[in-house]
């Protein structure tokens, strides 16, 4: 691991919390991986990662930084940067795979250079979307640069007027063609693709379906066909070298299975996927016999800095 001292147990500070809107998130995924890596034999000190971050890690002086921020400044580019100021090493994807992963557009961007199926999409100011149809219904519209399905709002075929949205959707956002069908997401480890798994909610897998209790189930791995259960992994194996991304990634899909292999799409990747036990990724290198704490220990031996 790039940048570790020799010490037998290194000291590994764990980024969580934050400013953004997934602070809570950020801090469940923080606290279990915390206690993941104690399990393993890591000296841990737990952070929350406020506007003093640069100054609390040069206290610490950390070997590696376990990054387990969620959402804007934490995924984006911008902690990856400091850190790289700073000279050390830390854990999944760097600077630029961060930034072009969080910009829903620009992702895309990289995704059809890369021959990767994506659904047609556009961006256009809040006050249009509310004050007309920007395009044909079915579509969805979401924030273009955050990411646990906050301001995700679904707009029905049959919709006579456009959305009105709230105040947690900026004054840019995306439109996107509705894919129907299933939920399909599938992580990459390093330079290897898991198994999918299909995800199971009563309606939109909102914030509310991720994060309530009982909100969604797992089926892992998905009941699927097996040549789009390889093309999932094909393709989210492809995003991830696509955007540069290192460590752990997942993307995400809609599958209509009414068009076959036609019906597939990759919808986004998140480069820092939710870590609890039970989160997709998780269970994805649980069913390939890693455990969670063997899947934290093998993110910080990966970590390095200048990702």
């Amino acid at each position: 691991m790039a940048g570790m001292s020799s010490r037998t147990a290194p000291k590994v500070a764990v980024l969580m919390g934050g400013l953004s809107a997934e602070r809570e998130v950020s801090l469940s995924s923080g606290r279990e991986c915390a206690g993941a890596l104690r399990e393993a034999g890591y000296e841990v000190i737990e952070v929350d990662a406020g506007r003093d971050l640069a100054a609390r890690l040069a206290a610490i002086s950390p070997d590696v930084c376990f990054n387990a921020l969620h959402g804007r400044w934490g995924e984006d580019g911008c902690v990856q940067g400091l850190l790289e100021w700073l000279g050390l090493a830390y854990t999944h994807s760097g600077v630029l795979a961060s930034a072009l992963a969080m910009d829903k557009a620009r992702a895309k961007d990289v995704f059809r250079a890369a021959g990767l199926p994506v659904a047609e999409s556009l961006l256009a100011a809040k006050s249009e979307i509310m004050a007309r149809h920007v395009m044909a219904p079915p579509y969805v519209v979401k924030p273009n640069a955050e990411g646990s399905s906050v301001g995700v709002y679904i707009v029905d075929k049959d919709a006579n007027a456009p959305p009105q949205l709230g105040a947690e959707v900026p004054e840019v956002a995306m439109v996107e063609q509705y894919v129907p069908g299933r939920e399909l997401t599938c992580s990459v480890f390093g330079d290897r693709a898991g198994c999918v798994t299909e995800i199971h909610a009563a309606g939109w897998y909102d914030y509310h379906a991720k994060y309530d209790p009982g909100g969604s189930t797992h089926s892992c791995p998905a009941d699927l066909p097996a040549a789009i259960a390889e093309a999932c992994r094909d393709y989210a194996l492809r995003a991830h070298r696509a955007l540069g991304c290192r460590g752990l990634s997942r993307s995400d899909f809609r599958w209509d299975e009414r068009r076959g292999a036609a019906g597939l799409f990759i919808l986004e990747i998140n480069t820092q996927p939710g870590m609890t036990p039970t989160s997709l990724s998780p269970e994805q290198a649980a069913a390939a016999g890693q455990s969670f704490a063997e899947l934290c220990a093998w993110i910080v031996e990966d970590a390095s800095c200048r990702r």
